[in-house]
């Protein structure tokens, strides 16, 4: 069977995810002005709206400022991830994927789940080797074949 080559591919903070925080949070609060305009005296209900948006904004924040930074490898059949947290191999799945950046969960054999978000801006001679060696790994091709549509029509 066809392995994808072997390639390097450095991940850190991800624009685009704090462009989302940003623009997510920007409608955050266009809403609950918009809802004050409609209340004659604001009360509790639109105090908690505000301090639960207050709180994922800054919990969003916090996550992004400290997204992983280093290198993600496919080198055969295990992926490996080295920054300044170490080195972590394991399992690649694929949760998301935008064309221009994806959505990576990496799964150590032991230890915690690692979250990359790699965009094509960062290294573009090397996204499509990326994206072939993300989609090619064994972790991938067996969650696509053990996805299939379910039997509507038994007899």
């Amino acid at each position: 069977m066809y392995s994808a080559p072997a390639v390097s591919y450095p991940v850190g903070r991800s624009r685009f995810e704090g462009q989302l925080i940003g623009g997510l949070t920007v409608i955050g609060c266009a809403t609950g002005l918009f809802w004050l305009s409609f209340v004659d005296m604001p009360g509790w209900r639109q105090a908690l709206f505000f301090v639960i948006l207050l709180a994922a904004c800054l919990v969003s924040v916090r996550a992004w400022l400290r997204s992983p930074a280093g290198v993600l490898a496919w080198e055969g059949p295990v992926w490996r991830c080295t920054g300044a947290f170490g080195v972590t191999s394991g399992k690649v799945t694929l949760h998301l994927d935008l064309q221009f950046c994806m959505l990576l969960c990496l799964r150590p054999h032991d230890g915690e789940r690692l979250w990359l978000c790699p965009e094509q801006r960062t290294a573009p001679a090397d996204w499509l080797a990326l994206r072939r060696a993300v989609i090619s790994s064994p972790s991938d091709r067996a969650s696509l074949r053990g996805a299939q549509a379910p039997d509507v029509l038994k007899p």
